[in-house]
């Protein structure tokens, strides 16, 4: 096995496939070996054993589903970053795309608040978003529809804290389970 995963593998609950945690591959393994959750991603990769081999999980859920309480995800600028894709709440660019001749990458892209901190805004998930260098410079310090701008969609609170940090830097095939 080559670590193509890079050790982890996100796991789902029963029945609903809502995210979990991201757990190890061993550990997923023992989950599966044990009958107690299903491959539902695989990574094309194989664990070796003397006698067999297992397909390298990339998403499993469990057969049974467990009542977990929400947790509350910490904001964080980077966090935000994440949860909006590196994607402008005003113009919608993202890295690859051109403002006035340049082409965007993920350093060009900044928190934005909604409501200025000048004006009393927090740093909370629902008051802040990702915004390119050129909008956030054109809104200032004003409220958007002030500066003639709309919001594209509206920031919410992520579901999970691991999660902004697990899409971040977690593979493709997570995304689809993932909802913020």
């Amino acid at each position: 096995m080559s670590g193509g995963v890079h050790g982890r593998v996100l796991l789902l609950n029963g029945r609903t496939w809502e995210p979990l945690s991201v757990i190890s591959i061993p550990r997923a393994i023992n989950l599966l070996l044990a009958e107690k959750a299903v491959v539902i991603e695989q990574t094309g990769e194989f664990l070796r054993t003397v006698g067999d081999r297992y397909p390298v999980p990339s998403v499993i859920a469990l057969r049974a589903y467990i009542n977990v309480p929400r947790r509350k995800a910490h904001w964080s600028r980077r966090g935000v970053l994440v949860r909006d894709s590196f994607t402008c709440i005003y113009c919608n660019v993202q890295p690859g795309g051109y403002i006035k001749g340049k082409m965007l990458t993920k350093t060009d892209f900044t928190v934005d608040h909604i409501i200025p901190k000048s004006r009393g805004g927090k740093d909370v998930w629902t008051n802040t978003a990702c915004a390119c260098y050129h909008c956030n410079h054109r809104k200032g310090d004003r409220l958007p529809h002030e500066a003639g701008m709309k919001l594209s969609w509206e920031p919410k609170t992520p579901r999970t804290s691991y999660l902004v940090i697990a899409i971040g830097s977690g593979p493709e095939a997570w995304k689809r389970y993932i909802e913020y």
